[in-house]
């Protein structure tokens, strides 16, 4: 017998035995039921890559997890490799995925919010007492800021915000199954425009306004973005304009920064302001559809701007564009506005390299134009009452109104409606009732998590953009945090580190090994100061996007305000 012919006839893998017949393909099988399952889940929705990450809250929503086989059947349904749907759902912190062999989670789960507001009044006794009940059949888990820092501390049960929340409120709101959130009480549709609302949006669409006209008004003024980047917005209108169509645009209403909670404010109170000017806005810019992306810690604000939009299109207003609502499900870093479009389109949170700038090569690729839910709440009134009513409402040379974020120790936290270039002291004095009984005022954070650390003596600056940065701060989205003489800045910028070390994207060395690195160093007792300043340093040079290139000014501002609470 000559070598090839025995070649075949002798079997590749011995003992495995010729002629068996194989009863399924070679890899991972998707689980028949669970394919079943998945398709009745779906029903008729299309089956498109931008559409992974609602599909995968539907899965959770329903189940509680995502086991691997509804991400093996998911996957299948919607014709992608594995690694692509499990890359998606492990990225973002609300998906919680169940591997083989694992126990599903309990029935309940308490997240208790532990950034810097919730620290100061009380989280970690919070969690404690929570974990020496332990309530049945329910788990007990840390969580960033959920958006609600003047009503701190606060947890989370399913989708309910316990406000001020005690151990006694969670476990009765466990044992009652309350895990659907409160719906806000809003100025709705009928109310809004029985007092003047879309006369703006009306005239625009039956040609007695000028695109031109409405951005000659933004420019005069003075409207920057308030999402924390400051562009001003006229010239960004114009900007987007240049391009050919189709454009789009997405609008971020995932306010993550720590301390920040003006937006979903406004979603919850005042949702048409926003949607007319986010109308007049598609309408200025030929924009073929906006999509509006929402932090899945606002459940409420969701629902009840999805309500209020259908209403918009029921009385005929919205027949210029398309509108579009996605869920975000736990990534900080989705407030940059590239990581945002990223996951609008399906993916990961990973922030783009640039240029192309997203005005030029956004959303599916197309012209967009970005802002955040308070910018576009202020032009209806900027075009209608004019814009030096805006432009001359600030202080100290400064321009506009600003909606700062107010939380910590002072007495009366909240958002508070105040003119730009406002100061600390007179934001405290005036608007805040002064500083909470038996504290000192001690320090504050000018622009959340990311803006650096201010003491006492620096509280007559201005708040504005650009009046900070010899500081070494800067007012991002106006989240002001005030501190007392009971607080340590050096427990206040570990909680701040321990943060960006969770929220980090990974993507970019300096910023995914430089907060890890820095968290562990600020842990030890004694700070090693130079190579805390060497990190800082780095990661402020290196990193793709704000959040690396601002993690290190908590630690500058430490060393450089508050030696003495080393």
């Amino acid at each position: 017998m000559s070598p090839k012919t025995e070649t075949k006839t002798t079997p590749r893998h011995p003992g495995r035995g010729r002629g068996k017949a194989r009863a399924t393909p070679k890899g991972r099988q998707v689980d028949p039921c669970a394919l079943t399952r998945m398709r009745a889940l779906l029903g008729e929705s299309p089956l498109r890559r931008d559409l992974l990450i609602e599909y995968l809250h539907r899965i959770q929503d329903h189940y509680r997890c995502l086991s691997a086989a509804h991400l093996a059947a998911l996957a299948q349904l919607m014709k992608l490799s594995m690694t692509e749907v499990y890359e998606v759902a492990s990225f973002y912190a609300h998906f919680d995925i169940v591997k083989e062999g694992e126990a599903e989670p309990p029935a309940h789960t308490i997240r208790v919010c532990d950034s810097i507001a919730c620290q100061l009044a009380g989280a970690e006794k919070l969690l404690a007492d929570l974990r020496a009940a332990g309530p049945a059949n329910t788990r007990i888990v840390r969580a960033p800021c959920m958006g609600r820092c003047d009503a701190a501390p606060v947890a989370e049960v399913g989708h309910f915000h316990a406000l001020n929340a005690g151990v006694d409120d969670l476990l009765d709101a466990v044992a009652s199954g309350r895990t659907h959130p409160q719906t806000p009480a809003c100025t709705d549709f009928d109310a809004y425009r029985a007092a003047g609302g879309y006369a703006l949006l009306a005239d625009c669409l039956a040609g007695k306004r000028a695109p031109e006209d409405i951005i000659a008004a933004l420019d005069d003024s003075a409207l920057r973005g308030l999402g924390g980047a400051g562009f001003p917005a006229g010239r960004k209108w114009k900007i987007v304009r240049e391009y050919h169509a189709p454009r789009l645009m997405a609008v971020n209403a995932d306010e993550g920064e720590p301390g920040t909670f003006k937006d979903r404010h406004y979603l919850e109170s005042d949702p048409h302001r926003f949607i007319e000017g986010m109308l007049v806005a598609a309408w200025a810019n030929g924009i073929d559809k906006c999509y509006i992306y929402v932090r899945d810690e606002y459940p409420a604000a969701r629902e009840l701007l999805r309500g209020e939009l259908e209403k918009v299109c029921a009385a005929g207003l919205i027949s210029h564009t398309a509108w579009e609502i996605r869920r975000g499900a736990g990534a900080y870093i989705c407030g940059e506005e590239s990581a945002m479009i990223e996951s609008i389109e399906g993916k990961r949170g990973l922030p783009r390299n640039r240029p192309p700038f997203v005005a030029e090569v956004g959303l599916f690729g197309r012209p967009t134009l970005e802002h955040n839910v308070e910018t576009l709440h202020w032009v209806r009134d900027i075009v209608e009452k004019g814009a030096a009513w805006f432009a001359d409402a600030g202080r100290h040379g400064r321009k506009g109104w600003r909606s700062f974020s107010v939380s910590g120790r002072v007495r009366m936290p909240g958002v508070k409606l105040a003119p730009a270039g406002i100061t600390v002291n007179e934001l405290i004095a005036e608007y805040c009732g002064g500083m909470a009984a038996g504290h000192a005022f001690k320090g504050y954070l000018p622009g959340g998590a990311s803006g650096g650390i201010l003491p006492a003596s620096l509280a007559d600056v201005p708040l504005d953009f650009d009046t900070l940065h010899e500081h070494g701060c800067f007012i991002g989205s106006a989240a002001i945090v005030v501190f007392s003489d009971a607080d340590n800045m050096k427990d206040v910028a570990l909680n701040l580190m321990r943060f960006f070390e969770d929220e980090s994207c990974g993507q970019c060395t300096p910023c995914r090994i430089g907060t890890e690195k820095a968290a562990r160093l600020m842990e030890k007792p004694r700070w090693n100061v130079e190579l805390l300043a060497e990190l800082s340093t780095v990661m402020a040079d290196a990193s793709i996007c704000g959040l690396g290139q601002a993690a290190g000014n908590p630690i500058n501002c430490v060393l450089k305000y508050f030696p003495d609470d080393l």
